[in-house]
C-alpha cells in the first residue's frame, strides 16, 4: 500500500497529464500535416483545372500564327465524344465524355472478373490451405502488390496483348496489335487482385471462431460454413477491399496507357477495340509545362477525382443497403 501511495502522487498525475497532452499534440500535428497535403493537392489541381474554362490562352495556328484562344466550353468538355474534334482555334473541341464512360466500363469489367478470384483466393489462404502453403501464398500476394505499375505495363505489352491477339483470332476479329479494352481489363484485374485479396483475407481471418464452431456443430460441412457463414461475416472487409481496388483501378495511368491504345474518340464496348481512360488521356501528350494543352490535363484530373468520389460514395451506399453494414 505504501508503494502505491508513493507512486500515485499529484506530481506523477501532472506528469502523466503533460505526457498525454504532448502525445495528443503530436497526433494532432501529424493529422493536420497529412490533411494539409491533401488540401494542397486538391487546391492546386482545382486551380489549374478550372483555368481552361475561365481564361484565354495564347496559341499558334499555321494559318494565323499566334492567336488568342477562347475558354473551353465546360459542357462540351464533359459530354463530347472526341478529344479534339476541330481546329485549335475551337477550344471547345477538347472533350472527355467518351473517356469517362470508357473508364467506368474498363473498371467495371475488371472488378467483375477479379472479385470472385480474389475472394476465393483469400478464403483459401485464410481457412483452407495448410500453414506452409498459406504463408507462401500470402507472400506472393504481397509481392504482387509491390510490383510497380510500369512493370505491369511491360507485362501487358509483352504477354497480355498476345493473349488478346490470339483470342481475337478465334473470333476472326482484328486488333491494333493487341492494344484494346480486353488488354486494359486484364491488366487492371491483375493489378487490383492483391489489394482485394489481402484485405479480404484479413477480414476472413478476423471472423470469430465461435461462429464457425457453431455452424459446424449444427451439421454444416466445412465448405458450407466457409461459403455461407465465413464469407457472410467477412463481407464488410470484402466490400472495403473492393472499394480500394476500384480506387486503384480508376487512378491507374501508366500500365493502362501502355495497353489501351489511347483512342481519341468513341465509347468502346468491343473487347478488341482500342479504348482510352481518364488517366491515359492525362498521361498521353503531357510534355509541356505551360499553356492550354498542359492545363487541360488538370481539368481531366479534376473530373477524375470527382468520378472517384462519386464511385466511392455509390459503393458505400450499396454496401450499407445490400450488406446492411455500417460504413
Amino acid at each position: 500500500m505504501n508503494s502505491i501511495r508513493t507512486y500515485v502522487t499529484p506530481a506523477n498525475i501532472r506528469h502523466k497529464n503533460r505526457t498525454d497532452k504532448l502525445f495528443k499534440a503530436a497526433f494532432l500535428s501529424s493529422s493536420l500535416l497529412s490533411a494539409s497535403f491533401i488540401v494542397m493537392i486538391v487546391l492546386f489541381i482545382a486551380f489549374k483545372g478550372v483555368s481552361p474554362f475561365i481564361r484565354q490562352y495564347e496559341g499558334y495556328n499555321n494559318l494565323f500564327g499566334t492567336v488568342i484562344l477562347p475558354p473551353v466550353n465546360p459542357i462540351r468538355f464533359l459530354t463530347g465524344m472526341q478529344w479534339l474534334d476541330g481546329p485549335l482555334l475551337n477550344t471547345s473541341g477538347y472533350a472527355i465524355g467518351y473517356a469517362i464512360v470508357n473508364t467506368l466500363i474498363a473498371v467495371f469489367l475488371a472488378i467483375m472478373l477479379v472479385v470472385p478470384i480474389a475472394v476465393l483466393t483469400a478464403l483459401f489462404i485464410a481457412k483452407v490451405a495448410p500453414k506452409p502453403v498459406s504463408k507462401v501464398m500470402r507472400t506472393v500476394v504481397e509481392l504482387l502488390a509491390a510490383i510497380p505499375s510500369i512493370v505491369y505495363g511491360v507485362f501487358g505489352l509483352g504477354i497480355i496483348t498476345k493473349i488478346t491477339i490470339a483470342t481475337a483470332g478465334v473470333f476472326n476479329v482484328q486488333t491494333a496489335a493487341g492494344l484494346s479494352l480486353m488488354s486494359t481489363v486484364l491488366v487492371l484485374a491483375i493489378m487490383i487482385l492483391p489489394t482485394i485479396t489481402a484485405i479480404s483475407e484479413t477480414s476472413i481471418r478476423s471472423v470469430d471462431s465461435t461462429i464457425i464452431e457453431g455452424s459446424l456443430a449444427l451439421g454444416a460441412s466445412e465448405m458450407q460454413t466457409y461459403y455461407k457463414v465465413v464469407l457472410t461475416s467477412a463481407k464488410s472487409g470484402i466490400f472495403a477491399g473492393i472499394i480500394l481496388g476500384v480506387g486503384r483501378a480508376l487512378g491507374e495511368a501508366t500500365a493502362v496507357a501502355m495497353v489501351s491504345g489511347n483512342a481519341f474518340s468513341g465509347i468502346q464496348t468491343s473487347l478488341f477495340g482500342t479504348t482510352a481512360t481518364l488517366t491515359s488521356r492525362m498521361l498521353l501528350g503531357l510534355k509541356d509545362t505551360t499553356g492550354l494543352d498542359y492545363d487541360i490535363r488538370f481539368s481531366v484530373g479534376l473530373v477524375l477525382m470527382a468520378v472517384i468520389l462519386i464511385t466511392n460514395f455509390t459503393l458505400r451506399a450499396i454496401m450499407r443497403k445490400v450488406g446492411n453494414l455500417d460504413a
